[in-house]
């Protein structure tokens, strides 16, 4: 077999955005070192203080050096026909292929990370960075945070790898589409092989245990494995993959289940990589407040955190169209519900008493048009709304429970409502009707 090892110095941290500064490639075929090439790259854009306070590696050092596209054909040669060793592998791998890409080369070659050989030939190590690998394993590392010197370093770490792998780990990684070999570099490979298949919730830890991110799956193991399939380029991807240190989970009966304990954790914790959830976000709300007179009055307003609403809308023209309705149904004052423009508000020529049972009439109309219900998954999984508002779910097995809500919300795990919940439960519903089940109040 031949291996190409590499080691790259780059002015930041994801391949998309960012330029290669220095590149170093030695050529070896599992024994002995066969070539090198190295060189300082121009990258056609400033390097960062902070880079260069950690590689030593100036703006004017690059000033005269070759741009990446005039290497390209030679690198791009160099590097096919070869397992593309790296430590790291992830990282370098997706800044040259990005690079060459650009320059209209498509490299497509086997990959070996020797961090994640280093894991498994000498498990058990405080670190597996570059440098305590070294020091650990007592391999000399000179000019550190540079191409040459990391790669010379690089290179006596697989041979040293090479050497002590009485298990053929090696070999095992290149049979096949090794999903190892995509996973991240702080994550060890223990963390997925426990995943199940299982419908179920997976969260992402950084090195503190800090949730960085949680997902719902049909099956765990594959969902968590397809986030490392893909050497996606951009910032948010390659950051997010250097921050996992290991990933937990929880299984539920069904995806529906694991949908809604998913938006329940990303509301509870609000990870940093979760993005917000707007399938079904309601926007306007219906509320209602006694003025200083006594008169309940009605009023539409953007949804409030912390005050619950008599009725629910996406589009303020919906929740207008329906407040008019109710104020002609009801006889309810337009000024009082804000249907008029008119700045001079008259009281109703009705006392406040009576005015307000009209009010109270009219929103328990609309109350009422909020179901109550229990909606069975296919896994016997029960999930109770209750005038139209999410409470709680839960295994039942046995079915006289569901004589009354009061003796359901005894079994069932409460949990707290909101509306992107809602709306998967009645598109369940609508999809499943012979799922929904009526329940005595």
């Amino acid at each position: 077999m031949k291996f190409a090892i590499i080691d790259i110095e780059t002015t930041g941290s994801y391949a998309a955005a960012g330029g290669i500064t220095e590149i170093a490639i030695v050529l070896h075929n599992g024994v002995e070192e066969e070539g090198r090439f190295h060189t300082l790259i121009n990258p056609h854009q400033p390097i960062p203080k902070y880079i260069t306070a950690l590689t030593s590696i100036t703006n004017e050092m690059v000033a005269n050096a070759p741009g990446f596209e005039a290497l390209a054909a030679n690198i791009f040669n160099l590097l096919s026909d070869r397992i593309f060793v790296a430590h790291n592998v992830n990282f370098d791998y997706s800044f040259i292929k990005h690079h060459l890409q650009q320059a209209g080369y498509v490299l497509n070659v086997r990959k070996l990370c020797t961090v994640r050989m280093a894991r498994k030939v000498f498990p058990g190590l405080a670190s597996y960075s570059l440098g305590n690998l070294c020091r650990q394993l007592e391999i000399p590392i000179n000019n550190r945070h540079r191409a040459i010197g990391d790669v010379i370093a690089t290179v006596a770490l697989f041979e040293k790898i090479q050497a002590n792998d009485v298990n053929g780990e090696v070999i095992k990684m290149l049979k096949g589409k090794n999903k190892e070999q995509y996973l991240p570099p702080n994550l060890d490979a223990s963390f997925v092989n426990q995943l199940p298949g299982d419908a179920g919730v997976y969260y992402f830890h950084d090195e503190k245990g800090k949730i960085l991110y949680i997902g719902k799956a049909v099956n765990l193991r594959q969902r968590v494995c397809s986030h490392f399939s893909n050497n996606d380029s951009s910032k948010r991807k390659q950051e997010f993959l250097r921050k996992i240190f290991s990933v937990s989970f929880k299984v539920c009966s069904s995806e529906l289940s694991a949908l809604i304990l998913e938006s329940v954790e990303i509301r509870r914790l609000w990870p940093p990589y979760n993005r917000s959830q707007k399938r079904f976000h309601y926007e306007y709300g219906l509320y209602t407040y006694e003025d200083q007179n006594g008169y309940l009055r009605l009023f539409i307003e953007r949804k409030k955190k912390n005050l619950p609403a008599v009725y629910t809308f996406n589009l303020l023209h919906e929740g207008q169209v329906l407040l008019r309705k109710l104020v002609e149904e009801y006889e309810l004052h337009e000024a009082f519900c804000f249907t008029s423009k008119a700045r001079v508000i008259d009281k109703p020529t009705v006392n406040y008493s009576h005015y307000n049972k009209r009010v109270q009439k009219a929103v328990s109309s609309l109350k009422e048009q909020l179901p109550t219900f229990v909606l069975r998954d296919e896994a016997d999984n029960y999930i109770l709304m209750e005038e139209g508002r999410f409470v709680g779910m839960g295994i039942v097995k046995e079915q006289q429970v569901l004589q009354s809500v009061k003796a359901l919300k005894e079994i069932i795990t409460p949990y707290p409502d909101n509306d992107y919940i809602r709306g998967l439960v009645y598109e369940y519903a609508d999809k499943f009707p012979e799922r929904k089940l009526s329940i005595a109040i």
